[in-house]
């Protein structure tokens, strides 16, 4: 079976010209980040997660984590490829150096995930959840918490996870009722359960950091009554080392459709009196530090949904090129071919291909966004940055992961009934890719506050402003790229109209307005991934100007065009599902479904 190869022509163009990576690594506390520094890492990135974690995909999907009297033993193989994580300092990649990260730029670590979840999905949970709660301990943790717990944390020794959901509350956090008992001195005993904990009980590491929701005696109802619990599997002694166990265990782990090697755990908090928790910050604004995490999170799981559809994709070439199936179209009494000359196959495969490129681009740049938003000099630049950030995050998780969905789908049809068969491994990634569109707020979650906090409220001034990017990018499409450029600005002719209905009518007619909410996701999605497609065509047919003899220019119009004709051109559609599809979804009467 093939191993995940990390597409790293593509990754440095994107990072270079589409991200604008000089104008990053230039940014204050990006020093390190050297042209050498930064080629080295991409190399021994693309290693790791092709010899190391590629091979452990499969096995992880077959044996998956097993638990037994509350203890999970992960997939043969995962234990020692953290250790091999850990030692050669992946985990604290963009960390923090006063904790012992290598603060290097969010555009490198963004490259550096999207390898790890293409590569093993499953995997890359585990550190994705460490990595944030570093960052919601790094901006709400006291200095004695963050002092106890980050070294740790950002080396990956120890790991992190964030519990917020119960039985009786999923993405309806005002439901959360697991309680904690102040002892004093800031310390609480934490009561509750809590379930779908990613990674909340394994054996790679010796500690476990759970930070998790619950609520104080006198707290009101509802979010503003929630408070965020640093809860240690294992308690600190006053130097540091492990202490005794706390009242935290894992009493099941979760039978899922898909990433086996990732335990989901249920935990029970305080059957035994009580588990042992710090308040992290200040009281009743758990919510609020916790989508820290959770903001982080979703970006993440974007790259997750493009680096499932990149190994989806290159399995369905791969398999592609070598199934030898019918005769070519068109020649008749002619050999029997691969099914990659078939027209249709050819469809499927740049229909996978040119999604992945544009999904690539939009999450770089929107990375090197949040680089300028943390890292800028300049005030407004910070502000512009954090803003483009803002609106595309839900973009980036949402857009990403509906189009995994499809793209792995593709992936399976493309190589027919093998592509049923488990064996092949083609199945795998649309089990795995099917999570991302749920956990981490749905694709409607990131619709409604995409449409909610990020348009309406702000009357649509920050993507009015990328509106107007848009139509000076399509500008430059002349020449042998018009017709791009004439379907690019045609859809973003189709967005403006349905920015402007939504900021029109959210107040007013708000269930129309959310009806809309999942086609404008996608609507946006498309058209801001043609409008880093479009950039990247006009860079490329300059560099081929220059020299033609690299294949990857072409190779980059060519899907720069495929992307135009077959996904540019759905906008105007969905840009009239926005406007005027609610009647459909609404007037049905309930007891007729």
């Amino acid at each position: 079976m093939s191993e995940y190869v990390a597409p790293l022509k593509d990754i440095r163009f994107v990072m270079q010209e589409l991200a604008g990576l000089d104008q990053v690594v230039a940014l204050p506390g990006c020093e390190e980040a050297s042209p050498d520094v930064i080629d080295a890492i991409l190399d021994e990135a693309a290693k790791f997660a092709g010899a190391v974690l590629s091979p452990l995909n499969r096995v992880g999907d077959r044996e998956g984590a097993k638990w037994k009297d509350t203890v999970v033993t992960t997939s043969p193989g995962f234990k020692e490829a953290y250790r091999q994580f850990v030692d050669n300092g992946w985990n604290g990649l963009g960390c923090d150096p006063e904790f012992g990260g290598q603060g290097l730029p969010k555009l490198l670590s963004t490259a550096v995930s999207e390898m790890w979840k293409a590569a093993n999905h499953a995997f890359s949970l585990c550190p994705m959840l460490t990595q944030g709660a570093i960052e919601a301990l790094m901006i709400a943790g006291t200095d004695a918490q963050k002092a106890a717990y980050l070294p740790n944390l950002v080396s990956g020794e120890w790991t992190g996870t964030m519990n917020l959901t119960e039985p009786s509350a999923g993405s309806d956090l005002a439901a959360v009722r697991s309680r904690a008992e102040p002892v004093g001195d800031g310390t609480f005993r934490i009561f509750g359960q809590k379930i779908f904990i990613t990674y909340g009980e394994h054996d790679m590491t010796d500690n476990i950091v759970h930070l998790v929701l619950a609520r104080t005696p006198n707290a009101p109802e509802g979010v503003k009554g929630i408070s965020l619990f640093v809860v240690p599997k294992f308690m600190l002694n006053a130097d540091g080392s492990l202490g005794e166990r706390n009242d935290v265990f894992c009493v099941s782990i979760e039978h899922k459709l898909g990433i086996h090697g990732s335990p989901t755990a249920v935990l029970a908090f305080g059957d035994n009196g009580g588990a042992i928790g710090t308040l992290v910050g200040e009281e009743n604004r758990g919510l609020e530090y916790m989508f820290i995490m959770m903001n982080a999170a979703r970006f993440n799981v974007g790259l997750e949904g493009l680096g499932d559809a990149e190994r989806a994709y290159q399995r369905a070439v791969m398999y592609a090129k070598d199934r030898v199936q019918g005769t070519e179209v068109g020649v008749r009494g002619g050999p029997k071919v691969p099914i990659i000359k078939h027209p249709d196959v050819r469809r499927m495969l740049m229909s996978m291909r040119a999604r992945i490129e544009a999904m690539r681009a939009l999450a770089y740049v929107t990375a090197a966004a949040q680089d300028h938003a943390h890292n800028n000099p300049d005030e407004a630049a910070r502000k512009q940055g954090q803003a483009f950030a803002d609106l595309m995050i839900p973009v980036v998780k949402g857009w990403s992961t509906e189009s995994a969905i499809d793209i792995a789908s593709l992936g399976v049809q493309v190589h027919g009934g093998m592509g049923f068969i488990e064996e092949t491994g083609a199945a795998q990634h649309l089990r795995d890719a099917r999570i991302t569109t749920i956990y981490e707020g749905t694709t409607a979650i990131q619709a409604n506050d995409l449409i909610g906090r990020k348009i309406a409220r702000e009357k649509g001034v920050t993507i009015k402003g990328v509106i107007a990017e848009m139509r000076a990018a399509a500008t430059l499409l002349d020449g042998d790229l018009v017709g791009i450029g004439m379907r690019q600005s045609a859809a973003v002719d189709a967005l403006e109209r349905a920015v402007f209905w939504i900021v029109d009518n959210f107040s007013s007619d708000p269930k129309a307005a959310h009806v809309g909410a999942v086609p404008f996701l996608h609507l946006l999605g498309i058209v801001a991934g043609g409008w880093q497609m479009g950039r990247a065509a006009v860079i490329a047919r300059a560099k081929a100007a220059l020299d033609d003899s690299d294949p990857f220019w072409a190779a980059k119009l060519v899907t720069t065009r495929f992307y135009a004709d077959h996904f540019l051109t759905q906008a105007a559609g969905l840009a009239d599902s926005v406007v005027a599809g609610a009647a459909g979804a609404l007037d049905m009467a309930d007891d007729s479904f």
